[in-house]
């Protein structure tokens, strides 16, 4: 055990980049990580690591050791998972990411039926609106949109979401409904500054038909959350561009009211996205396929593609 030990030490610094990030995965302090990397060293006889003050680069040694090592490595942490499952059923602690309005609207109130199913499962949820990384954060699964997939990393998707216009009736009374996009034009905006950019969003709208036409509004204020965008227009403060799966709830209750019904704007899908392995452990496995089948079965799927 000591040799994985060891092992384990080195992939994860190898991963990460740092003794420090591997660390934290570990639940080990920076320095007893290294003093676990400088023992493997001195039993392999090669130097694995170049280390300086500001960085960590793997040597050719240990690239091919870690190109050797990992695969086989991450086989013995599925068979020890197997191992100590509890009467064959899967158990453990789950790590999952998820967007935060995201997650507790559509994925919380699953998540009863899903104790009720594996009650040896230990969900652990991190409600973040940034994409993670799952293996330098030690992730089982994540969740969400517009995700670029990195190597080692495979998705499923769930849900082919879009963006609406939206307003409260209240601010819609006694105006004009809009019948094509450039009638939006006459209308207050919430405006969305992408993060990623800094640039304001603009939406091209699509109709069943497929025309397409560039929809524009008076900018009355700008956000960068759409869930703010959501609850401001419940205040009647203007239109939104909202993606689905925030307009929803909303839509559904009768807050808001959709404008231009047979318009959209397109969005990347929602998936569930996990590491690549040829052996998932059982309790990632059936935390994908549950999510996958609740998706189908409970038409949330449909629920947000308003297409």
């Amino acid at each position: 055990m000591e040799a994985l030990n060891l092992i384990e030490s080195f992939i994860q610094t190898a991963e990460t980049g740092s003794f420090s990030a591997a660390a934290r995965r570990l639940g080990l302090t920076p320095a007893a990580v290294s003093k676990n990397v400088a023992r493997l060293e001195a039993q392999l006889g090669v130097r694995l690591f170049h280390r300086s003050t500001r960085k960590l680069t793997m040597t050719p040694g240990g690239e091919q050791f870690w190109a050797d090592a990992s695969g086989p490595f991450t086989g013995l942490q599925d068979a020890f998972a197997r191992a100590a499952q509890h009467d064959g059923k899967p158990s453990g602690v789950l790590k999952v990411s998820m967007a935060v309005a995201f997650g507790r609207e559509y994925l919380v109130p699953l998540l009863g039926d899903f104790l009720a199913r594996y009650p040896d499962i230990v969900p652990d949820w991190h409600f973040d609106n940034r994409a993670v990384d799952l293996i330098a954060g030690g992730f089982d699964a994540a969740i969400g949109g517009g995700i670029e997939l990195t190597q080692g990393v495979v998705a499923r998707n769930l849900a082919r979401p879009c963006v609406i216009v939206a307003a409260a009736p209240d601010y819609m009374a006694g105006r004009p409904l809009p019948a094509h996009p450039s009638d939006l034009a006459e209308l207050d905006g919430i405006a969305r500054r992408s993060g990623n950019t800094g640039r304001l969003r603009a939406w091209t709208l699509r109709n069943q038909v497929g025309e397409e036409a560039l929809a524009e509004c008076r900018t009355r204020m700008i956000f960068d959350d759409p869930e703010a965008m959501a609850h401001a227009a419940l205040q009647g403060l203007g239109i939104a561009f909202l993606p689905t799966p925030h307009a929803a709830p909303h839509l559904e209750s009768g807050k808001l009211m959709r404008l231009l019904p047979g318009w959209h704007a397109e969005v990347s899908p929602i998936t569930i996205y996990y590491p690549n392995r040829t052996l998932l452990p059982a309790k990632t496995r059936v935390f994908i396929d549950f999510i996958v089948e609740a998706f189908r079965d409970a038409r949330l799927a449909s629920r947000l593609n308003a297409r």
